[in-house]
């Protein structure tokens, strides 16, 4: 059997600042976004460049409950991990593109990391593996 994960479902307040945020920002790709008109909502589904595997689809928030949730859909633990092969570059990248990283850059036994807060203040790990772990870029 094999199975993955296609899609995280991140809860957004507007599509188009999400948008802005992940594709404009962090330089993500904007795999689709398509109208789904009988529901009165959009199929928005973005992923980080050179990514193959899982993606985030932007859910628009419906409700009161929802609403409450963007942004700490974890209970303000880190909720999202990007891995990147150069953790220099895209941490000085963000730096300059005004992301918040909320924990600097350390080394820890598995590589070099660091959190981020995005527009909503989801918190995400920024990390690069040292090839410690069978889980890094490139991977079987």
């Amino acid at each position: 059997m094999q199975q993955a994960i296609a899609h995280i479902s991140l809860l957004v307040r507007d599509y188009d600042e999400a948008i802005e945020f992940y594709v404009g920002t962090l330089g993500f790709r904007l795999v689709e976004d398509s109208p789904r008109p009988e529901e009165g909502k959009r199929w928005v589904v973005v992923a980080p460049p050179g990514s193959s595997g899982t993606s985030l689809l932007l859910a628009r928030a419906s409700g009161a409950d929802q609403l409450a949730a963007v942004g700490g859909q974890t209970g303000g633990r880190v909720f999202l991990f990007l891995q990147t092969d150069d953790f220099w570059r895209d941490y000085e990248r963000y730096r300059s593109a005004g992301v918040t990283f909320v924990r600097a850059p350390s080394e820890q036994p598995y590589g070099t990391v660091a959190v981020f807060q995005d527009l909503y203040g989801n918190l995400w790990d920024l990390l690069q593996y040292n090839g410690s772990v069978p889980y890094r870029l490139g991977a079987a």
